[in-house]
């Protein structure tokens, strides 16, 4: 059964919560906040479709709201419908500008209400799919390179925050040219799917990452994990490759397809940057092949 759409209904009347929720609750899951700053609390923690946002409250109000929900970049593509007994052209102009996506005025129509919403949590829908289309890789299913870069800007820049263990694992496919050379580019995906499958099988946790970083190499973001943890997972990764015993007759190092890993792992600080954690586990990986592939490194590096 696929979720409902979740909408926040932001009002500091609790009458005006109820008649709007009983207009909407047999379509979305409801939820509600009676301030700005309680709106902004929960649109960080929830993931949310739409806002219906009052503008006459104490605090901040509405408009002040809205701006600093659009200011936020995890938020800004949150679609606003004001919902105030503020009926004039100026009024909504205002809003508007303030980054809302529609005007209700009070007291609201029922059946217009519900078409609005309907329509601009479609919308939003819509444009999530296309956004996790293009960070997933065709081929395999994975994230690509783009949603590896966006998961660990969030997982450095959360991770430091918690004073947290980041890992991070770079799988290469050992000896994938002459596999290709050899079996065909045809062949050459097939296996690709089939390794995809298998080191993206062994993340279990939700908050985990796997992609595909490029060619034969993929790359996992593990949040909250230390070495030793990290190191299980990619010898995991590394038997269940080799437990598929796909046969490679071009390896220099055994009669099936392997692969070779680099971990780094360490606790996240302010100020860390993408290119340096992708550089250094890179650099961990090259060793893993320089000491004859098939096999783990792994290291707690100091300040990156």
């Amino acid at each position: 059964m696929n979720q409902r759409p979740v909408v926040l209904i932001v009002d500091d009347e609790i009458a005006n919560i109820e008649m709007i929720g009983a207009v909407l609750e047999d379509d979305y899951e409801i939820l509600f906040a009676r301030s700005g700053n309680q709106a902004i609390e929960i649109a960080r923690k929830t993931k949310l479709d739409l806002i219906l946002l009052d503008i006459v409250m104490p605090g901040l109000d509405g408009y002040e709201t809205c701006r600093l929900i659009k200011q936020d970049p995890k938020l800004a593509d949150l679609p606003v419908i004001f919902t105030t007994g503020l009926d004039s052209v100026e009024y909504e102009v205002q809003g508007l500008a303030a980054g809302a996506i529609d005007y209700v005025t009070k007291p609201v129509q029922p059946v217009a209400l519900r078409r609005r919403v309907g329509n601009h949590v479609e919308m939003k829908q819509m444009r999530d799919r296309l956004t996790s289309l293009a960070m997933v890789d065709p081929l395999t299913g994975l994230g690509n390179r783009r949603m590896l870069e966006a998961a660990l800007e969030e997982e450095i820049s959360r991770m430091a925050r918690e004073s947290q263990w980041l890992s991070m694992i770079l799988v290469d496919i050992d000896f994938f040219k002459q596999f290709n050379d050899i079996y065909g580019h045809l062949e050459g995906d097939k296996c690709l799917q089939a390794v995809a499958k298998a080191i993206g099988a062994v993340m279990r946790r939700g908050s985990d990452h796997c992609t595909r970083f490029g060619g034969e190499e993929f790359a996992c973001v593990l949040p909250k994990t230390d070495l030793a943890g990290a190191l299980h997972i990619a010898e995991q990764m590394r038997r269940k490759v080799e437990d598929l015993a796909i046969p490679h007759a071009g390896s220099k190092i055994g009669p099936s397809v392997t692969i070779s890993s680099g971990v780094l792992s360490r606790y996240c600080e302010r100020g860390m940057t993408i290119p340096s954690w992708i550089e250094s586990t890179d650099k961990l990986l090259y060793e893993s092949k320089n000491l004859g592939r098939n096999r783990v490194t792994g290291r707690v590096i100091g300040l990156i």
